[in-house]
């Protein structure tokens, strides 16, 4: 069985990646949309992207530290799975808030906080009780 180090690990290297492709999106859309830098705004359409990657770099901060304190000091599969479902969550907010009604951003958006729920318990659960 891997270690909840290496399984964190995976994790990660899954947020950056999907983290990373949305950067290049926005930079294919600026172009596509002839939005100049630095303007975020001017095109509906690379708004939403700019805010799908600007939101998912503010859950990113919030989302790699739980996780490695999860992973650190609750161990176990876990933490794992809801940084997998974080990830998912984040694949689910891109679908939603590219179309037209924003409002369907809602399932990804509430996945990623229960995501992030789930592994704010499990360190709490971790450091309470030694499991370090």
């Amino acid at each position: 069985m891997p270690t909840a180090q290496f399984l964190a690990a995976i994790d990660t290297l899954l947020a950056v990646f999907v983290t990373f492709l949305l950067g290049g999106y926005v930079a294919y859309m600026r172009d596509k949309c002839k939005i100049q830098a630095p303007a975020t705004v001017g095109n509906p359409q690379f708004e939403r992207v700019f805010r799908i990657h600007s939101n998912t770099v503010e859950n990113l901060v919030l989302f790699i530290p739980l996780l490695w304190v999860a992973s650190l000091t609750y161990g176990g599969m876990i933490p794992f799975w809801l940084g997998i479902a974080w990830v998912v969550s984040r694949l689910i907010y891109v679908w939603g808030y590219s179309q037209q009604n924003t409002q369907m951003r809602g399932p990804g958006a509430g996945l990623g906080f229960l995501s992030l729920l789930g592994l704010l318990v499990v360190s709490a659960v971790g450091l309470a009780t030694g499991n370090h």
